[in-house]
């Protein structure tokens, strides 16, 4: 069945993308790139016609969203097995399988949601799930019943000893509500101990319903703002109205809080001034060192909804090209597959959150990277194609890997993750997300040059984007890994018309249905992005040398620890 679906509808769509601006063999001609650029023979093996067949049915609403545990999930390991099997691979997943299975707790909102804020001896005001509040819980305990909890103000939620930061200092949260900003200190500031508008590890949500966990917390509130956030509140209530997941832990209810979310900032300067205080004069006083936590005056939180848990097995998806002189040793080629499936219609009606660019441009360009070495002379490296489940829930497919390795990380000489290619155009540069210190950054940048490109390093340092893309799992782990993504400096337009698309993208399509192919995509810049990575693979896989961590990297302590596993060979 499998190989009767992927090849036939493949072929179909192949058929069908004839409206779809593309490059082909000659991607480089087309997109203003040198004609001598890369003088390998294989420089235009990548098609932009088979990527966009790819795209097409990766991102056609019979997919319905690709969310784990869904139709749209079988679907598309289906498609991705049966492609990598044609393309030459040989299965790498459980039991000589194609998929490695990911256990997921899985947890979802059941029924209407209660909540409200009450302040002094006024009577109780209401707030909207998905409007005013955007509400969730991976906590094992079942339904979600706060009533009239106290509420604190921690400013960013961030204890950082190493930069002399406490935020919860002198302030028991046990049991409490706690209310936090997003981001860190010093994205609206001068440079300070953050670094500047570069977001930390300590600006993330996750890093702050953990830190509030720890304490034990009740529950945090994240207050919304599209620029530090990143992202508009569109996204975050897309992302908390759908079912949750996490992996399976023993720890589970010391780890997640009862109840944790968002609110809208109009929401916290209402409650701010509700207790007396001005939410803008809070905000920058916590961007101050020597900031205290305090109580929101008699402020108190209730929450009431029903919950449905079940335990469900998601999957990895993989595909193996055996390496020649050093098979042992693994690179790894890495993309998420999943999107976020069925979500709240649109104003068009449209519901299904379809996750083109988010990140079935990535699939695709794996599946075309992994056909068109498979065709070529093996590597000395063995190549691993990972295709990642569950991204959107918190890099939860790539953390189950990392943690459960089909193949040693101590001898995984990178993972190199890709992350949504532009449809607007091809770009003079490509990137990679963050500042990730680590040598495959300069590798890249060779990469590039070869083909007559450039390296950009992240232009949106302050989004944190290091932090949210799957590499980052392995890399908690000690192994070198970067996610490469498309470069903002427009061959049409610029770096201002690139600065423009994204934008756009992002307020308009990302976590929204109107992330979809379509045929106004320019397949130049995905083709091209994508043979930057082929380059890049090929030349990691077929080294001698260890990419590495620089010295000031706070993953190099993590793959120290496994150096002796590599010496000598």
């Amino acid at each position: 069945m499998l190989r009767v679906f992927g090849v036939v509808m493949f072929g179909l769509l192949l058929s069908a993308c004839d409206g779809v601006r593309q490059g082909d063999q000659d991607a480089n001609a087309d997109s203003g790139q040198p004609a001598d650029a890369g003088a390998d023979a294989d420089v235009g093996a990548i098609s932009s016609e088979r990527l966009a067949g790819h795209l097409r049915m990766l991102a056609s609403d019979e997919f319905e969203g690709r969310a784990p545990d869904t139709p749209g999930e079988e679907k598309t390991v289906a498609y991705i097995s049966e492609q990598f099997a044609a393309a030459g691979l040989q299965p790498a997943g459980d039991g000589g399988g194609w998929t490695q299975a990911v256990t997921l707790e899985r947890t979802e909102i059941a029924g209407p949601v209660a909540a409200s804020f009450t302040v002094g001896g006024d009577e109780a005001w209401s707030l909207v799930n998905g409007e005013d509040i955007a509400l969730e819980t991976l906590h094992p305990d079942g339904n979600v019943a706060l009533r009239d909890v106290p509420v604190v103000f921690a400013g960013y939620g961030i204890t950082a000893p190493e930069l002399d930061w406490d935020d919860y200092a002198g302030l028991d949260v046990r049991g409490k509500v706690v209310v936090v900003l997003v981001n860190d200190p010093d994205f609206e500031t001068e440079p300070g101990r953050f670094g500047g508008k570069a977001m930390t590890w300590y600006g993330r949500w996750a890093y702050k319903y953990i830190e509030a966990a720890k304490r034990g917390a009740a529950g945090v509130l994240i207050v919304h703002e599209t620029a530090p956030a990143a992202y508009p509140w569109v996204t975050v209530r897309n992302g908390r109205l759908a079912p949750q997941f996490d992996i399976v832990r023993e720890d589970a209810a010391s780890w997640h809080l009862p109840v944790r979310g968002w609110i809208q900032r109009a929401t916290a300067e209402r409650l701010f001034a509700d207790a007396g205080l001005s939410f803008e004069a809070a905000k920058r006083e916590a961007q101050q060192h020597g900031f205290r936590a305090r109580a929101l005056g008699d402020a108190r939180f209730s929450a009431a909804f029903a919950v449905e848990r079940s335990r469900i097995t998601s999957r990895n998806v993989l595909g193996l090209l055996p390496g020649d002189a050093r098979a042992d040793e693994t690179v790894v080629v890495s993309g998420h597959w999943d999107s976020f499936g069925i979500g709240e219609p649109d104003e068009s009606g449209d519901a299904i959150i379809n996750g083109a660019v988010d990140n079935a441009t990535a699939i695709a360009s794996m599946i075309e990277i992994a056909r068109v070495m498979a065709e070529g002379p093996k590597p000395a490296r063995s190549v691993l194609f990972v295709a990642l489940t569950a991204e959107e829930s918190g890099l939860l497919g790539a953390t189950y890997y990392a943690a459960h390795p089909l193949r040693p990380l101590a001898t995984t000489a990178a993972v190199l993750n890709m992350e949504m290619w532009s449809p607007d155009g091809p770009t003079r540069d490509i990137s990679s997300w963050g500042q990730g210190k680590v040598s495959l950054e300069r590798d890249l940048q060779a990469a590039a040059a070869a083909l007559g490109r450039t390296y950009s390093t992240d232009p949106d340092l302050e989004a944190g984007l290091f932090y949210r893309a799957d590499h980052f799992a392995f890399a908690q782990a000690g192994v070198p890994a970067i996610t490469i993504g498309p470069g903002m400096d427009q061959l049409d337009g610029g770096v201002e018309g690139g600065k423009a698309a994204r934008a756009d993208y992002f307020a308009k399509r990302y976590h929204q249905p109107g992330d979809e192919f379509g045929d106004g995509w320019d397949m130049r810049g995905p083709t091209a992005d994508t043979e930057v990575v082929l380059r890049l693979v090929r030349e990691v896989a077929g080294s001698g040398a260890w990419p590495a961590w620089d010295a000031d990297s706070e993953f190099r302590v993590a793959r120290d620890a496994s150096a002796q596993e590599r010496a000598g060979r």
